[in-house]
């Protein structure tokens, strides 16, 4: 995982949080795909389309998490690889819950 600082701006009464990461992913994963077996992509984002056909291509893509059903139509054509995270949730709290437990 990579961490990226964030911007928060107030709209209003409302506090929004900013954080443009899609350049920075795709040059990392690109940039790292020596380093990992399988990427996960965690967006409904069309902006990650080319990223999504490049890691299939080299057989490194598991999954694209996208938050509820209203994602990109761009992912539609990658529809075997889309989750949604309510979907998956008891399984990504257990294996937070391990990772976190197996750090010194």
């Amino acid at each position: 995982m990579i961490f990226k600082p964030t911007l928060e701006f107030k709209e209003g009464e409302k506090v929004k949080i900013k954080g443009n990461v899609d350049a920075e992913l795709v040059l990392h994963a690109v940039a790292e795909r020596d380093c990992y077996e399988k990427a996960i992509i965690v967006s409904g984002d069309g902006d990650f389309f080319c990223l999504t056909e490049y890691l299939i291509n080299l057989d490194k893509l598991e999954r694209i998490l996208v938050p509820n059903h209203r994602y990109s139509t761009l992912l539609k054509k990658f529809q075997k690889y889309i989750s949604e995270i309510q979907e998956r949730k008891d399984i990504l709290r257990k294996r937070t819950e391990i990772s976190v437990r197996s750090k010194p």
